[in-house]
């Protein structure tokens, strides 16, 4: 079965409803390109996935395609401030923000990855965190009879994670930080890649040991270049101060699909280098 597809029909993958987990970490390798193409196929009620994370889940409050969003920090890097439309969403009722910390959120997907329904997480031991929210619980543990804290696992029905190189079949490999993608990758039902290049069989066989992410994981692969901006991907780009700074500032609805339409040509260039 060919998996290299376009960027549109690899984000109609992605369901109303959808608990979707994305790759990268804050302003770093997220998969934006398609982040924009769900939030322009509008998308509704995604429950969204990630250790910490920023524009994406910012981009995707804005547009009005989230319910919930468990995740342990959700904010641009300190020169951006703070993910307002994330803020707003959740102020107003709107997102349920499900209160993590990055290491429990780690915890609820190797949950998934081991295919048990609860993980034990180390450290935390108190605090309102564990009383308000109906994810973590405290029980005694069996063998000590101390208590132990137990968090809720969390299974992505859709991962979406941004390499630099894939080949067609789904064989990706990630350079530089790796964060949770490769976590991520093993606890998701269904992985799509979006990736700065396609490489051949032969090169990804010649190192087949820093395949980070095997093709038997993988449902679909978009070609996607700058497929990350304007979070940075290592050894390609760096962080669009520009395009980041414009976003933050905007405040309408018409401003943020301007913004949208703004990417469009860039987000399916991939597809157009395909067709040559």
């Amino acid at each position: 079965m060919k998996k290299v597809i376009s960027l549109a029909d690899a984000s109609a993958l992605v369901e109303n409803g959808d608990t979707v987990a994305f790759g990268g970490n804050v302003l770093h390798r997220a998969p934006m390109a398609f982040v924009r193409e769900i939030a322009r196929q509008g998308k509704k009620d995604l429950k969204i996935v990630k250790t910490a994370g920023a524009h994406d889940i910012d981009l995707l409050c804005a547009v009005g395609s989230v319910a919930t969003v468990d995740a342990g920090f959700v904010s641009y890097e300190t020169k951006f401030g703070l993910a307002s439309h994330y803020r707003k969403a959740v102020q107003e009722g709107v997102v349920k923000g499900n209160e993590h910390a990055c290491y429990t959120v780690i915890c609820a997907l190797r949950g998934a990855q081991m295919n048990v329904p609860f993980m034990p997480v180390k450290g935390l031991v108190a605090g309102e965190l564990l009383e308000k929210n109906e994810y973590f619980m405290v029980v005694e543990d069996p063998f000590s009879g101390n208590p132990v804290t137990l968090v809720k696992t969390i299974v992505p029905d859709v991962a979406v994670i941004h390499v630099q190189e894939c080949d067609a079949h789904g064989n990706a490999r990630i350079y530089g930080p790796k964060f949770e993608d490769v976590l991520i990758s093993r606890a998701a039902k269904k992985v799509i890649i979006t990736t700065e290049q396609i490489v051949p069989d032969s090169k990804m066989k010649l190192n087949a040991e820093y395949v980070d992410i095997p093709s038997f994981l993988v449902s679909a692969v978009v070609h996607a270049p700058k497929g990350a901006s304007p979070t940075s991907c290592y050894k390609k780009y760096d962080i669009d101060d520009k395009s980041l700074t414009s976003f933050i500032s905007m405040k309408t609805k018409e401003e943020i699909q301007g913004y949208l339409s703004s990417y469009l040509a860039k987000d399916h260039q991939g597809e157009r280098m395909a067709n040559r």
